[in-house]
């Protein structure tokens, strides 16, 4: 057996000389880009190097060493197509986005929508977001919301996209992707339940306890307290103080928000129920208008994979490749093909910037359907 001191070296001179080839092999790539610039090829070709990985793997001794110059010829076709991408940003080429530049969003003459009733945390963002002397209106669905933008009816709406205790909004994400309209800015509401019943009701009064299921989850270890009371789930936060007012019943309560008591009249007899103080929930600004501020930090987009191995890795790759920082990812099932799935990503950045149009210049290219969601 030869010793480690004695290995270290021949290792050392065979990395000397893989670093000279890999250099060499890269020249030759910055002349295959320069070729597809000038003919306008593609320059992912997942036929041609599914290919050449057979060719290579097939002149492996092991299996073991099979699967791994796969891997590492994965690797360095992926770093040759980013050097290609490069080539052909400095050229010229880019991402068509469609998205414009403003200072800002407007805020004045405008008309907001939101999903809900009057009380509900989505009708608190929009307030907190547009001021309380914008104009606005509610409607019953997401979809409504996403609709009346489309069509004009409403500058804006404000849509829940995720909770920091029950996770996100899986009905606005795929809203997100079947509308052209996009996100222009986000909001956070910090929800604060409170127990609400009418002016004349006491704690010992109360039987009937009626929220939104989550928030009844959230406000769990509360309710323990008082088995004796009767949990009852509707639609949100809000139709459940309007459901109490309607009753006249004052053995009936509501998990609400005290914005909700303040609109309905009702009484809070005890606040901050829910045991997550800090349970926060993102809305989204959205809009039929394709812009983003120069205030904007967050791109969101959404692609489709080609069903094998390694797919997402590469995606990816091309963010951690231009320095950017991925926040948060999600999965989409596609309607129809069972297993198969669209990814939701949020990456810091703006549209504008160089490294980011070099990883959408990727992703683009190599996705099977891409879309920005918005720049925000």
């Amino acid at each position: 057996m030869r010793d480690l001191q004695e290995i270290r070296p021949e290792i050392d001179r065979i990395d000397k000389e893989l670093v000279r080839m890999f250099e060499e092999r890269m020249k030759l790539c910055e002349e295959v880009a320069e070729f597809k610039v000038n003919t306008g090829k593609k320059v992912f070709d997942p036929e041609r190097e599914e290919e050449k990985l057979k060719a290579l793997c097939a002149m492996a001794d092991t299996e073991f060493n099979e699967q791994c110059i796969g891997e590492l010829f994965t690797q360095m076709m992926c770093m040759s197509r980013k050097l290609q991408y490069q080539k052909l940003a400095a050229n010229g080429e880019q991402t068509e986005h469609g998205f414009t530049e403003v200072e800002g969003i407007r805020r004045e003459n405008i008309i907001v929508a939101y999903q809900g009733v009057e009380g509900a945390y989505s009708h608190q963002a929009m307030l907190q977001y547009f001021g309380k002397d914008v104009k606005n209106f509610h409607v019953k669905t997401f979809r409504e919301a996403m609709e009346v933008i489309r069509d004009g009816k409403a500058d804006y709406a404000v849509l829940p996209i995720e909770n920091s205790s029950a996770g996100s909004v899986n009905d606005v994400y795929d809203l997100l992707l079947e509308f052209e309209n996009c996100i222009v800015a986000e909001t956070f509401v910090r929800a604060e339940h409170a127990l609400l019943g009418l002016p004349e009701a006491s704690m010992e009064d109360i039987k009937t306890v009626y929220s939104h299921p989550q928030a009844l989850m959230q406000c769990s270890r509360f309710l323990e307290q008082h088995r004796e009371w009767q949990s009852i789930s509707e639609l949100n936060t809000a139709v459940s103080a309007k459901k109490v007012v309607e009753a006249g019943d004052k053995s009936q309560a509501a998990i609400a928000s005290t914005l909700a008591a303040e609109l309905y009249g009702l009484k809070v007899l005890q606040t901050g129920i829910n045991h997550n103080r800090n349970n926060t929930t993102r809305f989204l600004i959205v809009s039929r208008d394709k812009i983003y501020t120069r205030q904007a930090k967050k791109v969101s987009i959404s692609f489709e994979l080609l069903h094998t191995s390694g797919t997402l890795y590469n995606m990816i790759s091309h963010f951690i490749f231009n320095h950017l920082n991925m926040t948060k990812i999600e999965s989409r099932p596609i309607e129809g093909r069972n297993w198969e799935y669209r990814f939701v990503i949020d990456v810091e950045g703006r549209l504008s910037d160089a490294d980011m149009k070099n990883a959408l210049l990727g992703i683009r290219e190599e996705a099977k359907s891409f879309k920005i969601l918005g720049n925000y």
